[in-house]
C-alpha cells in the first residue's frame, strides 16, 4: 500500500467550517466536530441475524470479526478518524451493537439513523432512537438522521420529532440521508422553526456517481450551510483499482451501475497514473477527489486494518488542481 504522507491543505467549505491545518470540520452549522473522512460501519456485528436480503449481509461479501473491526477502529482513530456511522436498519440491530461495545469509552462521533424498519411510521421515532442509544451504550448520539424518505413519514412530522429530541438531550445534531435538495430544503425550514438548524445530508457520491452535482443537492448543501456526508464513495469498490469488467467482485456489487460503467477501466487507469505521481493508490486518489469539494465528507467501509488504513491514507495528501480537473473531467458523464 502506498502511504507516504504529506502536509493536509485545508479547505473552506460551506457545508462545515474547516481551520486552517486542521484535519477537522464542523458538521453543517452545529458544534460537532468531525473528521474529514469517517467509517461507514454497515457490515460491522454478527450480520447472521439479518434478514438474508439485507445488503448488510449480502452485498460486500463475508463480514468481518470483532477483532478486525475492532482493528480497524483504532487504526483509524490513530489516523485522526473520529466519526462512525451505522444505522438502526444495519443487520436488525447488529452493526449498532458492534459500534456500541467498540467505541465505549472513547472519544469518537457516533452517527446512526431512524427507522428499524422499511415499515416504519414517524411516530415511532423516540422509542426507536431509545434502542439506538440503548444498543450504542450512549446517553447522547451526535448525529441522527433520518435514512431515507417515503411519503407515509411527514418531513415537518418528522423534524419536530428529531428537534424534540435535541431539547431532551438525546442527540446533538440533525441530518438526513437520501433527501432530494426540496426535501432538504423542508427539512431545513421546520427545525429552524424550532430554532435549529439542519446539520447532513447522507447521498451516494463518487466519481462514478455525481448526481449530486446536477440534481440540486450539492448547490442546497452549500446554499444551507449543510455538510454532505458521502456514502459509497468508493462506488462500491470499483474505484479500489481491484476489479475489472472480467474481475468482478462477488455479491450483489457485481450487478451495481458502477461495475456497468463503460468509463471504468479508463478511470481507473487515471486514478493509477494519478497515484502514482502522489505515491497513492486509487482509491486514495478516489477519496481525496472528494475530500477536496468542499463541504463533502466520504465514509468509505472499514472492515479491517488494511482496508482502514488504506482509506487513512486519504487524508495525508492533497491533489493538485490539475489533478481535480483531470479526474472530474474523465468523469463528467457521470454527472
Amino acid at each position: 500500500m502506498k502511504n507516504g504522507k504529506s502536509e493536509l491543505l485545508s479547505i473552506q467549505g460551506a457545508g462545515g467550517m474547516i481551520e486552517p491545518g486542521s484535519l477537522s470540520m464542523t458538521l453543517g452549522q452545529t458544534d460537532v466536530r468531525v473528521s474529514r473522512l469517517g467509517i461507514g460501519a454497515m457490515v460491522w456485528g454478527d450480520m447472521s441475524t439479518a434478514p438474508r436480503w439485507n445488503p448488510a449481509r449480502n452485498a460486500y461479501g463475508p463480514t468481518s470479526t470483532a477483532d478486525d473491526q475492532r482493528a480497524a477502529l483504532d487504526v483509524s482513530l490513530s489516523a485522526g478518524i473520529n466519526l462512525v456511522d451505522t444505522a438502526a436498519m444495519y443487520g436488525k440491530g447488529a452493526s449498532e451493537r458492534r459500534v456500541g461495545e467498540l467505541t465505549a469509552g472513547r472519544d469518537v462521533v457516533v452517527a446512526t439513523k431512524f427507522p428499524f424498519g422499511p415499515f416504519s411510521r414517524a411516530s415511532s421515532l423516540p422509542a426507536t432512537l431509545d434502542g439506538s442509544l440503548a444498543r450504542l451504550r450512549r446517553t447522547t448520539i451526535d448525529l441522527y438522521q433520518v435514512h431515507y424518505p417515503v411519503r407515509w413519514m411527514s418531513i415537518p412530522t418528522l423534524m419536530n420529532l428529531m428537534a424534540d429530541a435535541v431539547e431532551a438531550g438525546k442527540i446533538r445534531a440533525v441530518g438526513v440521508s437520501n433527501y432530494s435538495a426540496e426535501q432538504m430544503r423542508t427539512a431545513h425550514a421546520e427545525l429552524a422553526r424550532r430554532g435549529q438548524v439542519l446539520a447532513s445530508n447522507q447521498v451516494q457520491y463518487s466519481l462514478l456517481h455525481r448526481d449530486p452535482e446536477t440534481d440540486g443537492v450539492l448547490d442546497a448543501c452549500r446554499e444551507l450551510g449543510v455538510t454532505l456526508i458521502a456514502y459509497m464513495p468508493l462506488a462500491s469498490g470499483a474505484l479500489t483499482g481491484k476489479y475489472s469488467a472480467a474481475t468482478r467482485p462477488a455479491g450483489w456489487r457485481r450487478y451495481s451501475r458502477p461495475f456497468r460503467s463503460e468509463n471504468l477501466a479508463n478511470l481507473v487507469d487515471l486514478l493509477g497514473e494519478v497515484g502514482d505521481r502522489h505515491d497513492r493508490s486509487p482509491s486514495q486518489v478516489a477519496l481525496r477527489w472528494l475530500i477536496q469539494q468542499d463541504g463533502v465528507l466520504p465514509i468509505p467501509g472499514a472492515k479491517n486494518t488494511a482496508q482502514a488504513a488504506q482509506n487513512a491514507g486519504a487524508l495525508s495528501f492533497t491533489l493538485d488542481d490539475a489533478d481535480v480537473e483531470a479526474l472530474s473531467w474523465a468523469t463528467e458523464a457521470d454527472r
